[in-house]
């Protein structure tokens, strides 16, 4: 047997008057007070009368019901559940065998009709119900710590208690505890909350008392302040917030870029440690050079005077902040016979100089006669300041590609450019990289088809995509032909990639970063002082974002 049918005659009375109660809130937006508890149980008494039994969801009700019900209140739903359980629970599981006992409804709620008693019985009775109970059950035995706060609930518990007195809503209502485990546990709230007070332990945020107590909660629920309740409400946590795809492209390529960085400084450091030790051998035996010829023109000289001052000489020889140091300057007196001397040698060194001019003029004009030979010269690699890498491919040109006039050959897959094709390079355009000369557009596509393997293995292709230089840089045909090139490459994405297109409007490369879905072309000089825009290299993109507008149906 249950307490029976609840009918709230204050409720109903007060209704007749046309009296309104005001129901209180706390500062989450949760009822509390006499006057909520009031409008719980009347909301359930609604729920119960006017909601048939047989709906199994709060869909399937009918919408004048729903509004009836509305008029009273927007929580009928869950009384109309709880009134459910309650018959489940204590009326019908129990008598499972007792077919007599379950045929007419019960005397305590006469407003359920025959057929929709029957209906209701049956569904409880089923196969399904029993499935979907034994799996409820099951989740509910995982419950370790109950709760005995009727229709107030922790909205009510706490508006009637201070923040240091917890466990009360683990009580009966006799003040005690029946659970073991639940009394030990209270007993672990109590403790921790005393050293709270006198500051022993210390919380912040999520982690309180009671998840010191009881471990960590779900993600996503709250302990001890009933339902309806998020983390970021009660610890007034900031929303997150949505990382954009332009805030993921930055990030990725600032992360790309600072690793890259790291190794460029890294390898500047390495070169300038090799230059300064190269710079001091040479500066070593430019002196010694410098000693030993003076000791041939000048007699008894003594090479000790000039070694101080020279090894006072600034550390970098080629540098014109340089000064001089303030010690004293000496005076060197020398014999007549010696002054004779020095200007026989100046006369010797005439005669010198014009002799070598003759010989210059000699080697301009065998150099004029052998101009019109097409001949590659290959330096000496062994000892330039270059990456090992670059000297092994500079000593293959020299050793293999030269002497079997050979050339490099490579294939660049269709979703570098959009579409697959091969390529080569001449010794030519490697010995002209190497000697920092300037280079033809095929090396920039082989460097980009490298790019594109680096971008690949990081996961981001899909950020930024290539545009062949050898198609749009000056000379390789018309605006229009070139401007259809790039977009068609542009339609070819979804639009939200970056598109890098190296173009060369002559002698010069630049580089431009379309961006067609944003309508946005970055352009990047690396010459100081070039502030213009190459007006071909303008046409060309502005017409290609125009086709793809036309292909993408937007108006541009």
């Amino acid at each position: 047997t249950g307490r029976g049918m609840s009918t709230m005659p204050r409720v109903v009375k007060r209704k007749l008057q046309k009296l309104r109660p005001i129901v209180e809130y706390n500062k989450r937006g949760k009822g509390i007070g006499q006057a909520h508890s009031e409008m719980q149980s009347d909301i359930g008494v609604l729920a119960r009368s006017r909601v048939p039994l047989v709906d199994k969801k709060w869909s399937q009700i009918p919408k004048d019901i729903k509004e009836q019900i509305w008029e009273a209140g927007d929580m009928a739903f869950v009384k109309w559940k709880d009134f459910k359980s309650t018959l489940t629970r204590h009326y019908i599981l129990p008598y499972t065998n007792d077919k007599e006992k379950l045929s007419q409804p019960l005397e305590t709620y006469k407003f359920i009709e025959k057929a929709q008693w029957d209906a209701f019985v049956a569904s409880r009775l089923s196969k399904d119900f029993e499935s979907a109970h034994s799996q409820h059950a099951q989740i509910r035995e995982k419950l370790e710590y109950n709760h005995r706060l009727s229709r107030k609930g922790y909205a009510g518990l706490e508006d009637q208690l201070e923040e240091t007195m917890p466990g009360l809503d683990r009580q009966d209502k006799h003040g005690n505890i029946p659970d073991p485990k639940v009394a030990e546990k209270a007993k672990l709230i109590d403790e921790l909350q005393k050293q709270v007070s006198k500051g022993k332990v210390s919380v912040y945020g999520s982690n309180d008392v009671l998840t010191m107590a009881l471990g960590p909660e779900h993600p996503g629920r709250l302990r001890g302040v009933g339902a309806g309740i998020s983390p970021r409400q009660y610890f007034n946590l900031p929303k997150p917030q949505r990382v954009s795809f332009d805030d993921r492209l930055k990030e990725s390529l600032r992360v790309l870029l600072q690793e890259e960085t790291k190794k460029m400084e890294a390898k500047a450091r390495e070169e300038t440690l090799r230059m300064e030790a190269r710079t001091k051998q040479l500066v070593e035996a430019e002196r010694e050079h410098f000693l030993s010829q003076l000791s041939q023109l000048i007699p008894n000289f003594d090479p000790t005077m000039l070694k101080t001052r020279i090894s006072q000489s600034p550390k970098n020889p080629m540098s014109d902040k340089a000064s001089c140091s303030g010690g004293d300057v000496r005076s060197l007196h020398v014999e007549d016979d010696t002054a004779k001397m020095g200007k026989h040698q100046e006369d010797e060194e005439k005669e010198e100089e014009k002799r070598d001019e003759e010989k210059e003029e000699e080697k301009e004009k065998e150099d004029e006669e052998k101009h019109d030979d097409k001949v590659i010269e290959v330096g000496d690699y062994s000892n330039m300041e270059a990456p090992s890498s670059l000297k092994t491919l500079c000593r293959y040109v020299e050793t293999t590609l030269l002497p079997e006039d050979k050339i490099l050959q490579f294939t660049i897959d269709k979703e570098v450019f959009g579409g697959e094709r091969d390529t080569f390079l001449l010794p030519e355009d490697i010995t002209q990289f190497a000697g920092m000369e300037e280079i033809e557009a095929t090396v920039v596509a082989v460097y980009m088809r490298y790019l594109h393997d680096v971008l690949k293995k990081a996961n981001m292709t899909s950020m930024v995509g290539f545009i062949d230089p050898t198609t749009v840089s000056a000379n390789s045909g018309t605006i229009a032909d070139r401007s259809r090139l790039v977009a068609a490459r542009l339609q070819k994405t979804d639009g939200e990639q970056i598109f890098m297109m190296p173009y060369n409007p002559g002698r010069h490369w630049v580089l431009l970063i379309v961006r067609a879905k944003r309508e946005t072309v970055y352009f990047l000089d690396p010459l100081p002082g070039h502030r213009v825009v190459d007006e071909e290299a303008k046409n060309i993109v502005n017409s290609a974002i125009k086709i793809y507008n036309s292909h993408i149906g937007r108006a541009g």
